[in-house]
C-alpha cells in the first residue's frame, strides 16, 4: 500500500515539475512564466520530499524534509514577488494580451511604494481597477 501512495506521489510530484518547465517554454510574458514556475515547482518539490520522508522513516530524514518544505512554502513566493516587483519597476513588458495592469499609476516611482487612488473612496465597495493603454489614449 505504501509502495502505491509513493507511486502516486512521486508522479504527481514529478509531472508538476514536468509543467513547470513547459510553462517557462509556453507562457508569453515574464510575470506568468514566473508565476507558473514558483507554484509548479514548488508543489513538485514538495512532494517528491514527502516521498523522500515516507520512503525514508529515520527521524533525521523526516525533519530535514518537513524543514526544507516548510522554508520552500515560505520564502518561494516572497522570492517571487520580489522578482516580480523588480521586473515592474524596471520596465519588464506585459504581453500584449493584458487586459489590465492595476498597478499603472499606483506606484510611486521616487519611494516604490504602493498608494492609494483616492482616499475619500473608503465607503465605495467597488474594486479598483486601473485603465489600460489604450483606454487611456
Amino acid at each position: 500500500m505504501i509502495d502505491i501512495v509513493l507511486a502516486l506521489l512521486s508522479t504527481v510530484g514529478a509531472l508538476s515539475i514536468l509543467f513547470a518547465s513547459i510553462g517557462i517554454l509556453r507562457m508569453p510574458d515574464f510575470y506568468l512564466r514566473l508565476s507558473v514556475t514558483v507554484k509548479a515547482s514548488t508543489l513538485g518539490v514538495g512532494l517528491l520530499l514527502i516521498c523522500a520522508a515516507i520512503m525514508f522513516p529515520d527521524v533525521s530524514v523526516t525533519t530535514k524534509a518537513i524543514a526544507i518544505i516548510f522554508f520552500l512554502i515560505i520564502t518561494a513566493p516572497i522570492g517571487a514577488h520580489m522578482i516580480g516587483r523588480a521586473a515592474y519597476f524596471t520596465g519588464t513588458p506585459l504581453w500584449k494580451g493584458t487586459i489590465v495592469d492595476e498597478l499603472a499609476g499606483m506606484y510611486n516611482e521616487e519611494t516604490h511604494e504602493l498608494d492609494s487612488e483616492d482616499d475619500d473612496d473608503e465607503d465605495d465597495d467597488t474594486p479598483n481597477i486601473a485603465k489600460t493603454e489604450e483606454e487611456t489614449e
